[in-house]
């Protein structure tokens, strides 16, 4: 892996990087800017409160290495604080308050536009911004008329064939993924000899499952340790290939996206026959 800014992420792709003669100067016709969300919130005895960032940029510079040179798409700095008033119990944890996040990414899209940018990628790696973003991606699309897109790691299905149906079910937070994930990116930030195990016992009910989100939690109420998973399953390798199918996954997501037209969602009219 590539270490923090080097690599074709930072070196040919990231916009800060450029002059304002040269970004006004990018065709903004199919240009797309990607703008990573992350957080800063515990993650358990064992690993780092910068881990949903940490990720964010790992994966994403995996997937700029899959692009073309001459790919239209361009990265912003991560945004390392999110929404994380849920773990707000647990030392470390810094969490912006939603109106706040709100206010950040209404700034963040309006001064895109005012540059001439008509397509924005809101690259999350923190389940707690979730709902947020999927809210803010269409007042985005409503204040600004840009086209706005949302992507998660977390909807790529990167732990197939590695992980367990448990991990799967309840993994979301610290867990095999995201310490394996880690353990690539900065092994010396993971502490093995703390890693834990702790699966949330939610009911067999098909209504009150973890993903439904048929009901509100903090972290308080699944979890002692602050984890929902089993990190002792974690290895660097399976964080390597994870990050690897990511990042391809990633550029063709980027390239498809900065290659879409919104118009063309739009049904063909037949013509009445005369």
């Amino acid at each position: 892996m590539k270490s923090r800014y080097s690599g074709k992420a930072w070196d040919r792709h990231f916009l800060p990087r450029l002059t304002t003669l040269e970004t006004k100067a990018i065709p903004k016709e199919s240009a797309l800017v990607v703008l990573p969300v992350g957080a800063v919130e515990q993650h358990g005895p064992h690993m780092p409160v910068f881990t949903d960032t940490l990720i964010g940029e790992g994966f994403l510079t995996e997937a700029f290495e899959q692009l073309p040179d001459d790919a239209p798409v361009w990265l912003l700095p991560p945004l390392p604080f999110g929404k994380s008033n849920e773990h707000l119990n647990h030392a470390g944890t810094i969490s912006l308050s939603a109106t706040t996040l709100m206010a950040v990414l209404t700034d963040i899209s309006s001064s895109l536009k005012r540059s001439g940018f008509r397509k924005l990628l809101l690259f999350n790696t923190h389940g707690g911004n979730s709902d947020l973003l999927n809210m803010m991606a269409r007042e985005i699309r409503i204040a600004t008329g840009m086209d706005v897109f949302r992507l998660d790691p977390g909807a790529l299905q990167l732990g197939e064939g590695m992980i367990t149906e448990e991990e799967k079910r309840v993994g979301i937070h610290a867990g095999d993924t995201e310490t394996s994930v880690v353990m690539a990116l900065q092994r010396t930030w993971v502490n093995d000899t703390l890693a834990p195990k702790e699966m949330p016992n939610f009911p067999k009910s098909s209504f009150l499952q973890l993903k439904s989100k048929a009901f509100a939690w903090i972290t308080d109420d699944i979890s002692e340790t602050g984890i929902a998973g089993d990190a002792t399953l974690a290895t660097p390798d399976k964080g390597n290939a994870m990050l690897m199918l990511g990042g391809k996954l990633l550029a063709e997501a980027m390239l498809e996206m900065a290659a879409f037209d919104m118009t063309s969602l739009r049904a063909q009219k037949s013509t009445a026959l005369t």
